[in-house]
C-alpha cells in the first residue's frame, strides 16, 4: 500500500527533531519526511510522488531560508495536482498579514503558535489527516485506529450503504 506523506517544513534542527518525536505516534500509518527549505520541500515531494505516495499534510514553518513559509503554501496550493494537502502553519513568526494571506491563498487549514504541546499537535495532526482521508482515500480502515475511528467508521458505513 502506498503512503500518505507528512511533511514537516523547518529550518530549525531542535524544532524539526521536536516535531518528529510529537509525530511518533503516526509513523507506523503514515510516512514522515522532513525538510529545511522551500526546495528541499519541492524534492520531497516529488521523490514522495516518484514512489507512488501522496503529501497529505504540511506542517510549515513561516521564517524558512529563501521564501518564507506562507509563500511555499500558496505557491503549491496554486498547482491543482496540490490542492487536496492539508496545510498547517507551525510559526511564531507570521504576522497578521502573512496568515491571512495563507489563509486566503492557501487553503490553510490550521495555525500552531510556537512553542506547542504535543497532546495540541497531535490532536490537529489527527484532525487534518482524517479530513485528508475521507477525501482523499478509498480503503478507510488502514486509518480508524490511529486518526478520527469514528468518522472513518461512519464515513464506511455510509460508503456502503450507497453502494
Amino acid at each position: 500500500m502506498n503512503k500518505v506523506v507528512i511533511l514537516c517544513v523547518e529550518d530549525e534542527s531542535e524544532v524539526r527533531d521536536a516535531i518528529q518525536r510529537d509525530l511518533a505516534p503516526f509513523a507506523g500509518t503514515f510516512r514522515i519526511e522532513c525538510s529545511e527549505d522551500v526546495d528541499d520541500a519541492r524534492s520531497v515531494i516529488g521523490e514522495a510522488e516518484d514512489a507512488g505516495d501522496r503529501v497529505g499534510l504540511i506542517l510549515c514553518d513561516h521564517m524558512l531560508p529563501g521564501k518564507n513559509g506562507v509563500e511555499f503554501l500558496v505557491d503549491l496550493h496554486r498547482e491543482p495536482a496540490h490542492r487536496p494537502i492539508r496545510k498547517v502553519l507551525i510559526t511564531g513568526q507570521a504576522g497578521h498579514e502573512d496568515t491571512i494571506k495563507a489563509i486566503n491563498e492557501a487553503d490553510l487549514q490550521h495555525y500552531i503558535a510556537k512553542p506547542w504541546s504535543p497532546e495540541d499537535l497531535q490532536a490537529v495532526v489527527r484532525k487534518q489527516l482524517t479530513d485528508y482521508v475521507l477525501a482523499e482515500e478509498e480503503n478507510l480502515l488502514p486509518y480508524v485506529s490511529i486518526l478520527d475511528g469514528n468518522r472513518l467508521m461512519e464515513a464506511i458505513s455510509h460508503r456502503r450503504s450507497d453502494t
